[in-house]
């Protein structure tokens, strides 16, 4: 009874950490690579029970566990690389056990020696490990818990492919007869128990490790759009204006709002209005420089700021954007109707604060929708000509509007 236990000890373990990683997937929103730790670790608890429930002299318990562990296997190798957006090669993996599982039944068929089996099975599974191992070295950046990753499978493909040969050496022939009473089958397990709570340990770290850099992420990014936050915006802004006053590199600032939004909400709904929005996000990032930056600052704000670019040039940046809304159909309202936006745009000034920048493009902004709107409007004054008088204009059309 106790050695039925402690034969228990690591298929429990492979389960409950399956259930994890499936209670993880279920609470975090992380990707489905979190899912497939959890079939593999799973299908790895069913190969463990496979062996140990099945008898070893029969003809299909090496290769119902074989299966098993490939599973389980193919499972780690796809979610660790779906995970860095790295290729699984499963069809690789595919033909590697297709292979094995041909060279296993001919050593069933064959001998009764249980030592090549799991030689056969076991350097199966190392392989496996080591495509995706060079699959997720392939990989652009990597980060602590990435190299974390790659360290363990790379560890577990060394044991399959070393331990199997040392044990059988120092231990000689297995007759499968005697396979559950063998030197090789002690260790497995315990070597198995171990493998199992460090690599679980390192992929929990990995998730944990995404989830709050998806936290921080989100934070520095509108859920609506996915473009820069306000906060992550000014900071941006303000980075980019200092390295341009101290380059001598011309920087402007963008601000759009899109005409008549209120009612678009009441008569199709926020769902349309929220399509807008995005539209209009998606709009800003196809359009703009990598060296730019955008970003939607309220409702239906949005701002840009925009490097190595003068007064002229940020305007006709403006006119494009406004230009191709003004053509763009939006999933929920009529067919024939077209949105429109306006434009203030506004250039740095020598020893300027964005505080300011942003005043004046704000300025020209709600001028340009007393104007009439759909239009861009520019502001080439000084930073000294706003003074407190159109700082409480600006304030009182913004509430107007």
């Amino acid at each position: 009874m106790q050695a039925i236990l402690v034969e228990l000890i690591t298929p429990s373990m492979a389960l409950f950490f399956s259930a994890c990683f499936l209670l993880l997937w279920m609470k975090s929103g992380l990707g489905r690579y979190v899912l497939a730790f959890a079939g593999a670790y799973l299908f790895s608890a069913i190969g463990f029970l496979v062996a140990i429930s099945l008898s070893p002299d029969s003809s299909i318990t090496f290769q119902a566990s074989q299966l098993a562990y490939s599973i389980a296997g193919a499972c780690m190798i796809w979610g660790a690389c779906d995970r860095v957006k790295q290729p699984p090669f499963l069809k690789v993996m595919a033909t590697i056990y297709v292979i094995a599982a041909a060279m296993l039944i001919a050593e069933v068929i064959f001998t009764r020696d249980a030592g090549p089996r799991l030689i056969i099975s076991n350097t199966g599974y190392g392989i496996m490990l080591l495509v995706g191992v060079i699959s997720l070295l392939s990989a652009p950046r990597r980060n602590l818990a990435d190299n974390l990753v790659i360290a363990i499978l790379a560890l577990n493909a060394a044991d399959f492919l070393i331990r199997p040969t040392i044990t059988i050496l120092i231990e000689g022939q297995i007759d499968v007869a005697a396979y559950h009473e063998s030197i090789y089958f002690s260790l497995i397990n315990l070597v198995l128990s171990v493998k199992a709570v460090a690599t679980a340990t390192v992929l929990f770290a990995a998730c944990i490790s995404d989830y709050l850099t998806r936290l921080k992420e989100s934070a520095l990014h509108d859920d609506l759009t996915g473009l820069k936050s306000r906060a992550a915006f000014e900071d941006e802004a303000r980075n980019m204006m200092k390295r341009g006053q101290d380059e001598a590199c011309p920087v402007a600032l963008v601000v759009a709002d899109i005409d008549h939004f209120k009612q678009v909400n009441d008569i199709w709904g926020h769902q349309a209005g929220d399509t807008a929005i995005i539209n209009f996000g998606d709009l800003l990032e196809g359009t703009i420089r990598g060296c730019d930056v955008s970003s939607r600052i309220g409702g239906e704000e949005f701002c840009l700021v925009v490097w190595n670019c003068g007064l002229d040039d940020a305007a006709r940046l403006a006119e494009r954007i406004r230009f191709a809304f003004a053509q763009m159909e939006h999933r929920g309202v009529g067919s024939d109707i077209r949105l429109t936006a306006s434009f203030g745009v506004a250039e740095m000034q020598k020893g300027e604060r964005y505080e300011s920048l942003f005043l004046r493009a704000d300025a020209a902004l709600y001028r340009a929708k007393d104007e009439g709107r759909n239009q861009v409007v520019t502001d080439n004054r000084s930073k000294t000509e706003i003074n407190e008088t159109e700082k409480q204009k600006t304030a009182a059309n913004r509430a107007a509007a």
